[in-house]
């Protein structure tokens, strides 16, 4: 079954152009693309997309705004940032809002495709460069004290490539192991930690 996709940007040639690129790909659907945050928010219940990938700056309701509401009517629909915006406040207030990952319209078809896949399997894919920025806005930030339950060598490793914006199939090649074995160490990270994102998880990992 293809991933179920819909789009929100107010660009409608961009808009377009996403929808055709997501029909023409394997595995890919786009079942509904809307201009406006105030439309989307009245059609994907309906639509019931596994990702949307959501523009920020949407005439009337931004898409940060968009997301939390959205979260509150379809929790069970990830968003996934795809944006111009890079700077920190922006980041923080989607992933705030309960988006899943952030990307940047720059991004290849190949990395856009694949961090859609890695949504789908329970990911938070974010742009390496975005990436950088999150943790470049923690490291500003005070030492706090260390999650209970140590990890272990492997882990921290998988968690050190995480902090770098690598996506799992990158870390699987990097490490020699299977993307399965990446997804099973990333679990064991989060309970440790006591964490539900990749956000989180690289939060506390470099404030220790």
């Amino acid at each position: 079954m293809p991933i179920r996709i819909s789009i929100v940007e107010d660009n409608e040639q961009l808009r377009g152009t996403l929808a055709r690129m997501l029909n023409r790909s394997e595995g890919f659907e786009c079942v509904s693309h809307y201009g406006t945050a105030e439309a989307a928010l009245e059609g994907l219940p309906q639509d019931k997309p596994e990702v949307v990938l959501m523009d920020i700056n949407l005439p009337g309701i931004n898409g940060v705004e968009c997301v939390r509401r959205l979260k509150q009517s379809a929790p069970g629909i990830a968003a996934v940032m795809l944006t111009a915006y890079e700077d920190t406040e922006n980041i923080f207030n989607a992933l705030a809002a309960g988006a899943t990952g952030y990307l940047l319209k720059r991004a290849p078809r190949a990395e856009l495709l694949e961090a859609i896949r890695e949504v789908q399997r329970g990911g938070s894919p974010m742009t390496t460069h975005i990436a950088r920025k999150v943790v470049q806005s923690f490291q500003k930030t005070g030492p706090a004290p260390p999650p209970g339950e140590a990890l272990s060598a492997r882990e921290q490793e998988v968690l050190d490539f995480l902090s770098q914006g690598f996506l799992y199939k990158e870390i699987a090649e990097r490490m020699g192991i299977s993307y399965e074995t990446v997804h099973t160490y990333i679990r064991r990270i989060y309970e440790k930690l006591q964490v539900r994102t990749r956000t989180e998880a690289v939060a506390k990992f470099l404030k220790r």
